[in-house]
């Protein structure tokens, strides 16, 4: 079975029960984003079931994708995944939207995740310092933070046991050598909980929708051993450059250009040396404390070795 055929079965098992609608209409419209338009598999798919959601009048939290993944906190490193965990309640925080029942973070033993319950859910309700298997729930991220939400096909099972929470703080002493595409002044989705980075003026959960700008760091710091990734948020990027995000708006008018501002953080900061430390969220590290340092005295060789990656 061809991986276009596949994805066609996965979104019509998901939408057999709400539309009339074949597993050749799928395919044919997959095809058409993929083939002709030269669309990867994943972005087309999302497309495609973004185009079921608003026919049928769902929301992307009434689906499922299937079969669900048992995974530790440790390995959720992309979005949009249909994940089981099995983790304990560390603290629970006041929603601020009537649309949310329950927000607070989770933990395992390879570290900690924050989760969001949505309120027509009509799940039950998570206490603190309890462990439960959660099973059918959707990863999201947020400036490189990951986090879960439970929805309405969402299975919670209070477990009569307590688990040990690991620690997932890393630090990092190495040479900024790179910034990633996607840094700078951003604009993200505005809708409630999404904040999602839009692309071309589009969120690939709410279609085009008028953004709302922000600031933030995708970064490359090597340690001379590794190459580590670090997420620098909207307030880390400002303590970092001196540059708020008003200043960015402004730059980005003056010149007509939003580039122009991570060309500006790219020259103050590349091939800088620091101490960063911060929560390990799959790949990316968060940069909550940031200290230049001085580099050694290969540092130029150091940078020329990590630019050849």
């Amino acid at each position: 079975m061809s991986d276009v055929r596949q994805h066609a079965d996965d979104i019509h098992d998901q939408f057999s029960d709400h539309l009339d609608v074949t597993v050749e209409d799928v395919e044919e419209r997959l095809r058409t984003l993929v083939d002709e338009y030269k669309v990867p598999i994943d972005e087309a798919r999302r497309s495609v079931t973004n185009h079921y959601l608003e026919e049928a009048d769902l929301e992307r939290e009434d689906i499922s994708r299937g079969s669900s993944e048992d995974v530790s906190i440790e390995d959720v490193d992309e979005p949009e995944q249909w994940i089981d965990l099995t983790a304990k309640v560390i603290e629970l925080w006041d929603p601020r939207s009537d649309a949310v029942a329950q927000v607070g973070l989770l933990g395992d033993p390879t570290g900690t995740i924050k989760f969001t319950k949505w309120a027509k859910s009509d799940l039950p309700s998570l206490e603190e310092g309890g462990v439960y298997d959660l099973r059918n729930v959707v990863t999201d991220e947020y400036q490189g933070r990951y986090s879960v939400k439970l929805n309405s096909t969402t299975v919670i099972e209070e477990r009569d046991e307590d688990i040990e929470v690991g620690d997932d703080t890393s630090e990092i002493e190495g040479a900024l050598v790179d910034m990633q595409s996607g840094s700078g002044l951003i604009k993200r989705c505005p809708e409630d909980d999404c904040t999602r980075v839009l692309q071309n003026g589009r969120c690939n959960e709410h279609g085009e929708v008028e953004g709302e700008f922000d600031l933030r760091i995708k970064a490359v710091v090597d340690d001379g051993i590794d190459a580590h990734e670090v997420i620098f948020d909207k307030d880390a990027t400002e303590d970092l450059t001196g540059l708020s995000l008003e200043e960015a708006k402004d730059m980005a008018m003056d010149a007509l250009d939003t580039t122009v501002v991570a060309d500006e953080i790219a020259d103050d900061i590349v091939g800088t040396y620091y101490r960063i430390e911060g929560p390990t969220f799959g790949r990316y590290v968060l940069a909550d404390d940031v200290e230049e340092l001085d580099g050694p005295a290969d540092a130029e060789q150091l940078l020329i070795k990590a630019r050849s990656m």
